[in-house]
């Protein structure tokens, strides 16, 4: 039997490779998707060799993650309950397509997760795999009874890891949970479990991987510009962008264009990801209902797409028609909905995003914000699109050919006739 693990060198994974080698006297295929987890990466085709499998298989989807993932979720604005921005769920769908290919490829006879009975991962990885490879058998070891028993908790794998000599970063001292990529970065479980406990204070500060606290971020206010083309950010403009660059070693722009530099969606991602975290911005601790039934307590990282959003919303205020703007934002809730639960290959997710990237045609132009201290403030948008008009919105005399405010007075009273007859009815 062949079994292809989706493989991240983390407690769960590390532990579940080598038992499904032995329990099924298997050989294991190790896939890791790189949808930007960094140095996270380092060592590892060696440890997955080390642990027990016969290849390891490292996708590079930085840009596919970007491009094809995030930013179409982008334009639709989507926020889970007001207030996640989908880091872990627009994820899955990209690591799964990348790990069914390998699969295929390579003659698996299934695939497997370590995604737990009790969370949504578990749905996300096998509602796309049923998508994309209806035939492909699924295996998730936190599924099996006999697993369980065996590991009826973090401390017992971090035991068993020990004892078989597979390094992880888990430990009794920090047991939580941690998931990243180029979106964002989710801690959960250990202390994190008690919802009262408060993750912003010193005790948990080198918890934190992308961003400073809003306490210890500088003192002075920081301005980035962006580009749109069609709802996507395709430019930025910084007064110290060069030395950024230096920084983040791995991005170059890609051309030039009224004093924008452009860049792909990897690169506007990690730009932003870089001066959203010194800036302390995209800290989320929330408690969030999974898609199986549960209430859960998460903390999140999400520096750069704080920005881009917050961004985009104000460009599309300025450009967008307002029906169509309150059409598109009526299915927000959905749309969000869709991706946390897994849905992101079905057909309804695929007609919403349809009607988005129609909304998404004129939304080009320009945003320029200010960082400080953990906030994103809107400090100017203009766009060729621009439906904004100085001559209308005026509160100053001399424009009224542009807009007769005489007639508001027929409009109230058009749209005040139902209340008056309701009113005089129960009055009745």
């Amino acid at each position: 039997m062949k079994i292809l693990v989706a493989y991240s060198g983390g407690l769960d994974t590390s532990v579940l490779l080598l038992w499904l080698k032995q329990k099924y006297q298997a050989e294991i295929i190790a896939y890791c998707a790189d949808v930007g987890q960094a140095e996270e990466l380092d060592g590892l085709e060696e440890k997955a060799l080390t642990t027990g499998a016969s290849k390891c298989f490292i996708g590079d989807l930085r840009e596919t993650f970007a491009r094809d993932f995030i930013f179409p979720m982008l334009q639709a604005n989507a926020v889970y309950e007001g207030r996640y921005l989908l880091g872990t769920s627009i994820a899955r769908p990209c690591i799964t397509q990348g790990m069914i290919e390998v699969a295929l490829r390579e003659g698996a006879d299934a695939i497997a997760h370590g995604a737990t009975g009790k969370g949504n991962d578990q749905v996300r990885f096998e509602l796309s795999a049923a998508a994309l490879a209806p035939r492909m058998k699924c295996i998730a070891p936190w599924r099996d009874a006999e697993f369980r028993r065996q590991f009826p908790g973090r401390s017992e794998m971090i035991a068993y890891a020990e004892h078989n000599r597979i390094p992880v970063k888990a430990s009794m001292k920090k047991p939580y949970s941690m998931d990243r990529n180029l979106l964002h970065i989710s801690f959960e479980a250990g202390s994190m479990e008690d919802p009262w406990y408060d993750t912003t204070t010193g005790a948990d500060r080198d918890m934190y991987v992308l961003s400073v606290s809003p306490e210890e971020a500088p003192d002075r206010a920081e301005y980035v510009s962006l580009l749109f083309e069609k709802g996507d950010a395709v430019g930025v403009r910084h007064e110290a962008l060069d030395t950024l660059l230096a920084e983040l070693g791995d991005v170059r722009p890609q051309g030039e264009k009224d004093g924008y530099a452009l860049f792909t969606p990897y690169g506007i991602m990690r730009v932003l990801n870089l001066l959203g975290g010194r800036n302390g911005i995209g800290r989320v601790d929330i408690v969030e209902n999974r898609f199986v039934g549960m209430k859960s307590r998460g903390v999140y990282e999400t520096p750069g797409v704080t920005i881009l959003l917050a961004a985009h919303r104000d460009l599309e205020a300025l450009v967008m028609d307002r029906e169509a703007m309150h059409i598109r934002d009526s299915l927000i809730p959905k749309y969000a909905q869709l991706v946390y639960n897994g849905f992101w290959f079905a057909p309804e997710r695929e007609a919403i995003q349809a009607l988005v990237t129609e909304t998404q045609k004129r939304v080009s132009g320009e945003v320029r914000v200010k960082l400080y201290k953990g906030n994103v403030m809107a400090a100017g948008r203009r766009s060729p699109y621009s439906l904004y008009s100085e001559a209308v919105a005026t509160m100053e005399g001399g424009a009224e050919q542009a807009y007769n405010q005489d007639d508001a007075t027929g409009f109230i009273a058009l749209n005040a006739l139902r209340l008056k007859v309701n009113a005089e009815k129960l009055k009745s």
